[in-house]
């Protein structure tokens, strides 16, 4: 399965469902590099369209990829080789049209139960590359969700409590491995 990945921080929802533009984190750009590269994600788009956003993400990568952070943690720098940072999600989409030569399947992630397609099911229509759909704060708008192919389950836990909020690090890593582990 040729799979990209793309986390959304912008258009999303904040608690009282306005639509927002969220920060990037240091650590969303680390630990994801790294789980799309244990996983062969060929690519890890990072979205958004403030450009000292993109400024800040830029320095993390450049930073990481010169000699003396190189030498300190090569596998760091390795590992943020595959996030492209982007402003919109038509850009993303282009890019991997231009990349595969074919349009990918668009698959958004959600929390909420909803009309989805299981892991088994995804595996066994993916033909071409799959672009995978995480978004920030509470979740993609309904405009993103409804431009997607397909909506991916959600990942359900003990439900205890009906608590059900990962942080988007910890979905990426569990969805990768539902995906692409062996």
């Amino acid at each position: 399965m040729e799979v990209y990945l793309a986390l959304l921080h912008h258009p999303v929802y904040n608690k009282n469902k306005d639509i927002i533009t969220t920060c990037i984190t240091g650590f969303d750009l680390h630990d994801i590099a790294r789980s799309a590269l244990t996983f062969g994600v060929k690519k890890y788009f990072v979205v958004n369209p403030v450009e000292s956003q993109l400024e800040f993400a830029g320095r993390i990568i450049k930073t990481w990829a010169e000699e003396e952070s190189y030498v300190h943690n090569w596998t760091r720098a390795e590992a943020l080789s595959r996030v492209v940072l982007k402003k919109d999600l038509a850009e993303v989409i282009t890019q991997i049209k231009n990349e595969s030569g074919k349009s990918p399947i668009i698959v958004a992630t959600s929390a909420r139960p909803n009309q989805s397609i299981s892991f088994t099911d995804l595996k066994a229509k993916a033909e071409g590359p799959v672009l995978l759909l995480f978004g920030t704060g509470w979740g993609m708008t309904q405009e993103v969700l409804d431009q997607s192919d397909y909506i991916l389950e959600p990942i359900v836990g003990a439900d205890q409590n009906g608590y059900n909020h990962l942080s988007v690090r910890s979905a990426v890593a569990i969805i990768l491995n539902r995906l692409l582990g062996r």
